[in-house]
């Protein structure tokens, strides 16, 4: 049987690859500390094929028996915990990618790093093709998890490089589904939090930047299939469709069927203007595009908050 590590297991993007691991017969071992996770997100999984390790990537993974595929997941991804966890951010980005690429290495296994459309900063290429090489504020507050990310790419294709290593890089765009934290500071949600208790919908700035939203099953699925082939540089992964976030906000309204109002507050330092990802070369290497709309997938996710969504 085809044997996967996960570290960051238990987290949002996590506990989806878990599962979408178990459906394609894979062995699959969930590494996580619980920092940001929470064990709620893998409690339904009852396969004798899944097992939890209470792990920290921060020390050295000691996995028994063979290895096939590694995916390196752990990271503090969120605004609110990387603002208040800034070292732990950079550290893992640094010690814990290492870790999970000794692993890698000894197990002989392929080796998959979840990066992030942060690596291009506030980009002045619109759409963001991989070779851009972003616009990155190394010293303001966001500095902590867009570097921490680069140095793990950098880090992953020396391992690659120099030792071997049989690596990919996914760089994920905005992604949104079941099992995000409501107060991880993320748009989605935000909004969707917001609206469910007819609170007002908090933008900040004045709605005009923009973002893709990618719903996570397809998301998990390009990860899948990245991991599974043969490619070793920087994939981008997202839904190509762009919105502004005031367009985001009227959607969950219109979805949601709540009367919330919408204001508006100051836009955070080096928060990006403009987030769309070119895929092109993951149409082109994987034979990947996103299936699920915006609305279709906020229709998704609203029965797993005990909310039924306004059917238009």
């Amino acid at each position: 049987m085809t044997t996967s590590v996960v570290t960051g297991g238990a987290g949002f993007l996590g506990s989806h690859l878990c599962e979408h691991l178990l459906a394609n017969r894979h062995r699959v071992i969930c590494l996580d500390n619980l920092e940001t996770a929470s064990l709620q997100n893998i409690e339904h999984i009852r396969d004798d094929a899944f097992m939890f390790v209470n792990g920290d990537v921060m020390e050295t993974i000691d996995i028994e028996g063979a290895v096939d595929y590694v995916f390196h997941l752990a990271a503090i991804p969120s605004p609110i915990d990387y603002m208040r966890l800034p070292l732990l951010t950079l550290k893992i980005g640094s010690y814990g990618t290492h870790n999970a690429l000794g692993l890698a290495k000894f197990k002989r296994a392929r080796f998959l790093l979840a990066s992030t459309s942060e690596v291009y900063g506030d980009p002045q290429v619109h759409p963001q093709p991989e070779t851009y090489w972003g616009n990155v504020n190394p010293v303001g507050p966001r500095g902590v998890y867009d570097e921490g990310k680069r140095y793990s790419e950098a880090m992953t294709m020396a391992y690659h490089r120099q030792q071997g290593v049989d690596t990919a890089i996914a760089r994920i765009f905005n992604t949104y589904g079941p099992r995000m934290r409501p107060y991880d500071g993320r748009a989605i949600p935000t909004f969707v939090r917001q609206a469910l208790e007819n609170k007002p919908l908090t933008i900040f700035g004045d709605g005009s930047h923009t973002r893709s939203f990618c719903y996570v099953d397809d998301l998990i699925n390009g990860l899948y299939i990245l991991a599974t082939s043969e490619e070793h540089y920087p994939v981008n992964l997202g839904n190509p469709t762009e919105f502004t976030i005031l367009e985001l906000a009227e959607t969950v309204l219109k979805v949601t069927g709540s009367q919330s109002e919408i204001v508006f507050e100051a836009l955070p330092m080096d928060d990006p203007q403009i987030r769309q990802p070119d895929i092109t070369r993951a149409k082109e290497i994987l034979g990947w595009t996103p299936e699920i709309d915006l609305e279709e997938g906020l229709r998704r996710m609203l029965p797993t908050l005990g909310r039924e969504p306004i059917r238009a």
